[in-house]
């Protein structure tokens, strides 16, 4: 036997007997035999050796006794197949019509497991080529499109698709002997990112691509190559497949692109895009109009209602079935579809066509500025033309109206402004808001317009002035003062006591002065009878929209209706929302949409872009001026806290009512609504007996009171250095103390509550001098009254309500005095008057957020207020 050796195992392929055809034949050659040998038996079932004779001694002597066996080790393992062809000296043809099959698909597989040769050379091996990446995009119907992958090799002429799905190793041994996994990871590599965005990468998150799907695996244990192998893509993603994906793949190395199907032209549009708006008329509608939006691009018309819910899905583009597409992200598209969602979330009716008001020219005038305005109604533009110069604030110049010849006042500059301001409102038939602060002359600005009206019209009906009991008189005497022209009917009592018809009282009027309990009472007389207008004094009155003044005021028929109030929100916007419901009734129709859209977002999120565009809306219809910004020349105003402690034994009788008020209280907070009359009831015991003993137990009536005290030695200083004070309390009671004592100390005094039944006259004797103290109940003289003979102001008792206070403090503060003007409020240390007073300043941001500057903060009373006031 020979020594050991290597061998080679070999596939023969040399010509048929048929031209074209091919044989294979199994042939071994081991290293240093020149001659052929035979193999007689392969060692183990892979075949890892073989034990072989030459041929030479085979065909010397057939006798295998005579023969010189050899050993062998093959370079590589042998298939049992291949082993058998061997050992059978069986050979196999390819007929001509099947060689190209062979080259393709048996050859690259054959040469893995054995070396091909040719010794004829007869045969020439067919190239595999380097691996491209095919992607595949199938266009369908309605900007669809079904993407694929798959791997593409050319061995010789044929080529191979292999789908990147497929695994290489034993389960996919056919493909593994062509791949080259090396080569098809440097692809993936380099373009993973732009395929990633449309579903196409493993790392992906598109919830319609699996794992499972089967990214390209390495042989077993390797990591994924990266690659899905089909996504179908839809609408804009199909645009941006095209644009971007498609450009950037064609020609690139390693990529092939095929493409089949309807393809669109894809192009962008965005430069085309027009915005039209315009207004239609509604048949048996005087203030209200059809709202009209367009968008055109392309030369086409596109649903509106398409563009908003892809600006509400958060789309980046807006896709048209020509193939045209144009960006979302443009400035004027999303202040558009604002504005749209604040039209449809104001409308009275859900669900209905858009909708415009004459009251709401700011909204208009800020979508004229986005587009076209391609189309106005006749009666649409002859209002809103007289209304948008509102929005800017310009009502003067050469059409401004001059002061009527009859108003023998003069005006200050920012008072001409406003007589313009309501003249030109008056002109257009548009209600408003005057809302300067107290003390700036709004009579004197409303009487003048009067007088405007009375003089450019005098055949018209007169206009009806409503106010609080106490300011009816105030009213007469300022007309008769800067208006002696005007015929002023003042009427205080119902037509029942006075046995006259409305008819009969008005007869030859300019003007009718009523006050809103009578409004109330005899309403359908004062309806019946026509109106050139309706003037609210105080409007803070009708805040309540719930209320039946409010309803009276709402549906008095009157082509002019004006609110006149330093205050026109207290304590939440829904009381701004009232006054505008009545002067403007079309800027926000519908209060529930109101308070939903602006007053709790604003109210309790503190929305100041929000607040921003409600001030804009609201700006038009209503003009407040405040004694800083026009009044430089009203002399200072100085306030002051007294702080006040409490005797001892009142200290001990309130501490004693404040734990049980305080239990009660925190264990109804809970359910507010069902509770708010027993809360407040405690809160204002515990305001009470912050003031005086006896108020909540005439038990206690002798018990010493220390704001008294105090008060008195104030009060005596005062009228000791010649000046003269207003004395304000929400509590009648109290005020009768005070008026004891004051009459045990001898010093002259007026007074005024509710009651009084000859107003004028107690007013006169003030405004006289004869009194040098005012006592006054803020309900029933907190506004309205015009006391500038008093420079000193007291407030007995806080309110958490800062605009009420302010009042009171304005019938001295206010245009026409001439001196400096001081503050005193007597606070009860350790009380809830200092809780309350914490509470007042909170509040006040409500008011000059939404009038003025500054983030808003809140409305009313909450559980979160009462406990602080509890705390």
């Amino acid at each position: 036997m020979r020594g050991y050796l290597a061998a080679e195992f070999c596939l023969d392929l040399t010509s048929g007997e048929r031209p074209g055809d091919l044989v294979i034949s199994a042939v071994v050659r081991v290293d240093g035999q020149a001659g052929e040998v035979v193999p007689l038996r392969f060692i183990g079932s892979e075949a890892h050796g073989l034990v072989y004779a030459s041929r030479a001694d085979i065909e010397r002597d057939p006798a295998a006794g005579s023969w010189r066996f050899g050993l062998a080790k093959l370079g590589q393992l042998t298939p049992p197949a291949l082993q058998g062809l061997v050992l059978s000296a069986d050979r196999l043809t390819i007929p001509a019509a099947e060689r190209d099959r062979f080259c393709a698909e048996f050859y690259p597989r054959l040469r893995q497991t054995a070396t091909v040769i040719s010794s004829d050379e007869s045969f020439s091996a067919p190239v595999i080529s380097a691996p491209s990446l095919v992607l595949g995009a199938a266009y369908g119907a309605g900007h669809s499109v079904d993407v694929s992958l798959e791997w593409l090799y050319r061995v010789g002429e044929a080529q191979l698709r292999v789908p990147v799905a497929g695994q290489v190793g034993p389960q996919d041994p056919a493909a593994s002997v062509f791949r080259d996994l090396a080569a098809e990871q440097e692809i993936v590599d380099s373009i993973a990112g732009q395929l990633g965005h449309f579903g196409l990468s493993a790392a992906s998150t598109d919830p319609t691509c699996t794992a499972a799907d089967g990214a390209l695996f390495d042989p077993p244990g390797a990591e994924p190559l990266g690659l899905r192998p089909s996504a179908k893509l839809t609408g804009i993603d199909t645009m941006l497949f095209s644009t971007e994906l498609l450009p950037l793949l064609s020609g690139r190395p390693g990529v092939d692109v095929e493409v089949t199907g309807d393809r669109l032209s894809y192009r962008e549009a965005s430069d085309s895009l027009i915005i039209g708006v315009s207004t239609g008329e509604i048949a048996g509608e005087n203030d209200w109009f059809d709202l009209g939006i367009t968008i055109t691009v392309d030369g086409r018309e596109v649903p509106f209602t398409d563009v908003f819910m892809a600006l509400s899905r958060g789309d980046s583009h807006l896709l048209l079935d020509n193939g045209a597409y144009f960006a979302l992200d443009k400035p004027e598209l999303r202040s558009l579809a604002q504005l749209i969602e604040e039209a449809r979330a104001l409308q009275d009716a859900p669900g209905s066509a858009l909708r415009i008001s004459r009251f709401q020219a700011g909204l208009w005038g800020e979508l004229a500025e986005l587009g076209v305005v391609s189309r106005q109604a006749k009666a649409w533009q002859h209002q809103v033309d007289r209304l948008l110069p509102l929005v800017s604030g310009d009502v003067t110049g050469s059409g401004s109206a001059p002061l009527p010849a009859t108003l023998t006042a003069t005006l200050r500059p920012y008072q001409l402004e406003g007589f313009q301001w309501l003249a030109f409102l008056w002109a257009g038939q548009l209600g408003g808001i005057l809302a300067d602060d107290m003390g700036l002359g709004k009579t004197l600005q409303t009487l003048a317009l009067i007088c405007h009206a009375r003089q450019t019209e005098p055949d018209r009906p007169p206009f009806l002035i409503v106010a609080p009991t106490s300011v009816v008189s105030n009213w007469a005497a300022e007309a008769a003062r800067f208006a002696p022209g005007l015929k002023v009917a003042v009427i205080t009592d119902t037509m029942a006591r006075r046995g006259q018809d409305i008819a009969e009282i008005i007869v030859g009027a300019d003007a009718v002065v009523t006050t809103y309990a009578l409004l109330r009472i005899d309403f359908a007389r004062y309806s019946a009878a026509e109106w050139s207008g309706l003037v609210l004094d105080e409007a803070q009155n009708v805040k309540n929209y719930q209320s039946k003044v409010y309803q009276c005021a709402r549906r008095l028929s009157a082509p002019f209706k004006l609110a006149i109030t330093g205050t026109p929100m207290e304590n939440n916007l829904m009381e701004l929302w009232s006054l505008l419901s009545i002067t403007a009734p079309g800027l926000f129709p519908n209060p529930a949409k109101f308070q939903e859209y602006y007053a709790r977002p604003i109210e309790k999120r503190s929305q100041g872009e929000l607040l921003g565009q409600l001030r804009r809306r609201v700006k038009p219809l209503m003009k407040r001026r405040t004694k800083e910004q026009v009044a430089a020349d009203l002399p200072g105003k100085q306030e002051q806290v007294l702080e006040v402690d409490l005797h001892p034994r009142h200290r001990k009788l309130y501490e004693t009512y404040l734990q049980r008020e305080r239990q009660k209280v925190l264990g109804l907070i809970g359910d507010m609504n069902a509770n708010r009359f027993t809360i407040f009831r405690s809160l204002t015991l515990l305001r009470q007996l912050s003031l005086h003993a006896g108020l909540v137990d005439a038990g206690h009536e002798s018990m010493p009171c220390s704001k008294l005290d105090a008060l008195l030695e104030q009060l005596r200083d005062v009228v000791g250095g010649g000046h003269r004070a207003l004395v304000f309390s929400q509590f009648t009671g109290f005020l009768s103390r005070v008026r004891a004592r004051l009459d045990e100390a001898g010093l002259e005094y007026c007074y005024l509550d509710g009651k009084t039944t000859n107003r004028p006259a107690v007013l006169q004797r003030f405004k006289d001098g004869k009194a040098p103290v005012f006592l006054i109940s803020l309900k029933a003289g907190g506004f309205g009254l015009n006391l500038t003979e008093a420079d000193y102001c007291f407030l007995l008792d806080p309110w958490w309500n800062p605009a009420i206070e302010a009042q009171a403090i304005d019938r001295t503060h206010r245009i026409g005095q001439t001196r400096n003007v001081v503050v005193y409020r007597l606070i009860s240390t350790d009380t809830i008057e200092e809780k309350v007073m914490a509470l007042k300043a909170k509040k006040a941001k409500l008011f000059a957020s939404v009038m003025d500057d500054g983030n808003i903060f809140g409305g009313g009373l909450d559980a979160d207020d009462i406990r602080s006031l509890f705390a």
